[in-house]
């Protein structure tokens, strides 16, 4: 299918900080449209009918505006949407973070919402996705770039273009809606299809579907930015042959570590530099999906791990895959503990006790719901955010389902997410970076320059991290298996709540942000 009309426009300047960034203006519609990633043809949802969806790119300072339309037709999936956009911090704009029925009311059909936010001091790797009900699932996802011109890291590349951004996903052949109520019939975790690179990837018995190719010249030296857009698995990344030495974790720098191959969970992004420095060939660009439990990747028969690959071509090789003179067996994986951020290392408070620790305990008693200190998540009625601008602040002014968690202004909160045995979860925190002082299976605790990122797997045993509360607004905490976010693995924590509504640091809502519920409310359920 052609793309549709998509377009970029620089409107202007405007003051951020002491410097000056320009005003991006994208036009972002999101439509159903044929999509065929790996040789089975299906219906999507999709931004700009493209999977994944067309990269959103700025420099460090800049003004995002992005206005999605929602054009959506096909009753067998969402007709509403919502867009959250990754790893962005949005200070005093929390109406703009994108979780429906959190921090706004969806989307409706045929209505167009304009997100506009500030960047601020944020650059790297970030991406978009739909935040409504399991909607990304079926293909409206996509990459979300922030350059720094004055990048510290920029000696170590040469190349940083679309070419070095690696997209990695699932691929599911049925809509999301009809698995999720497979997912709630039998308990059984979905499972997708296929792995992808780039919008590519194959199933057992399939066509034999072109793989992506990444093109490098000799001798240079390129920032590839890997994303992890799928809705369940993790990946195993490696490419034959070559090392990595990873520079950025989920949008923060980090000091250059090399590795021969990483785990990349759901929502995690990492820059890896890869130096050109081999003979002249095709090289494999390995990603096989897992679950990360022992078993992997079970229970659906189109489903081979091994053939999420993608081809890694030198200038002058043949237009070919790899013939296997070339394959190697990755080694050395990385292990996180080893990451420590490039600027300001070190966890708020170091280790001196926080001012507020809670326990966040998953459980599974009612399979396949999950449960957060016993409450089962389910999204308010009302946004949260709204309820907040409009007086609420205490516990017992938000409803038991709402799992709200109140957090004090400018406090050093501990987290400890406490998980289920071989049961992993990556964990994401809306609205902030975290420090990971501590690991699931761990007994070090590292306050001096633990790994700063806003998404952290919890396998057996406690994992521990800990931020700082200077952006008020209701922040989402849930795990980014879709799956398992729908069925209530997830937390708001109402950081600040009286702030939000006053002061230098209140949250800035929009006339059409106000729009959004009371035309979404009068919708027929088929519509939402």
């Amino acid at each position: 299918m052609t793309p549709l009309p998509f377009f970029k426009l620089l409107i202007g300047l405007c003051a951020v900080g002491s410097a000056l960034g320009a005003t991006v203006l994208y036009q972002l519609p999101i439509v159903n449209a044929p999509v065929n990633a790996d040789g089975f043809e299906r219906v999507g949802v999709l931004a700009n009918g493209t999977f994944p969806g067309p990269a959103l790119k700025f420099n460090k300072g800049d003004r995002a505006q992005i206005n999605v339309t929602a054009s959506l037709t096909d009753p067998t999936m969402r007709r509403s949407t919502s867009i959250h956009w990754h790893g962005l911090f949005q200070a005093r704009s929390a109406g703009n973070d994108g979780p429906a029925m959190v921090t706004q009311c969806p989307i409706s059909p045929n209505q167009t919402f304009l997100y506009d936010f500030a960047l601020g001091d944020q650059a790297g790797t970030f991406w978009y996705h739909s935040h409504l009900s399991t909607q990304y699932c079926d293909g409206l996802r996509g990459p979300f770039i922030i350059y720094d011109p004055d990048d510290p890291q920029k000696y170590l590349y040469d190349v940083d273009d679309d070419s070095t951004i690696i997209q990695l996903a699932d691929y599911y052949h049925n809509p999301a809606p009809s698995i999720q109520q497979k997912f709630l019939n039998d308990a059984v975790d979905p499972v997708p299809d296929s792995g992808t690179i780039n919008g590519a990837g194959r199933f057992i018995d399939g066509p034999l579907t072109p793989f992506s190719v990444v093109n490098v010249q000799p001798g240079k030296r390129y920032r590839l930015r890997f994303i992890n857009i799928s809705c369940a698995p993790l990946f195993r990344v490696s490419i034959d042959r070559h090392d990595l030495t990873i520079i950025e974790a989920d949008g923060v720098a980090h000091e250059p570590h090399t590795v021969g191959s990483f785990n990349i969970w759901i929502g995690q992004r990492y820059s890896a530099v890869l130096n050109a420095n081999q003979p002249v060939a095709n090289y494999w660009i390995r990603a096989p999906p897992t679950d990360g439990t022992p078993e992997g990747l079970v229970n659906n028969p189109n489903m081979n791990a091994n053939f999420t690959l993608a081809v890694l071509r030198y200038a002058g090789a043949p237009n070919a895959e790899p013939d296997g003179s070339t394959n190697s067996t990755a080694t050395n994986l990385l292990v996180d503990e080893d990451l420590h951020p490039l600027i300001n290392p070190g966890s708020p408070g170091g280790d001196v006790p926080a001012d507020y620790t809670f326990d966040m305990k998953i459980t599974q008693p009612n399979p396949p719901f999950y449960e957060i200190n016993e409450i089962s998540f389910e999204p308010p009625a009302i946004p949260a955010l709204l309820q907040i601008l409009s007086g609420a602040s205490n516990p017992n002014d938000f409803l038991p389902h709402e799992n709200m968690q109140l957090l004090p202004q400018n406090a050093i909160v501990e987290v400890n997410v406490i998980g289920n045995p071989d049961d992993p979860h990556p964990i994401h925190l809306h609205g902030h970076t975290f420090d990971v002082i501590r690991f699931s299976g761990s007994n070090v605790t590292n306050f001096k320059n633990p790994p700063r990122r806003d998404v952290v797997p919890v396998n057996s045993g406690t994992t521990t991290f800990r931020f700082f509360t200077s952006n008020p607004g209701p922040w989402m905490l849930h795990c980014h298996i879709d799956w398992h976010l729908d069925v209530g693995l997830a937390v708001i924590l109402g950081e600040a709540a009286a702030a939000q509504r006053i002061g230098n640091q209140s949250v800035i809502t929009s006339p059409a942000w106000k729009r959004l519920c009371p035309v979404y409310n009068t919708l027929d359920p088929s519509l939402q």
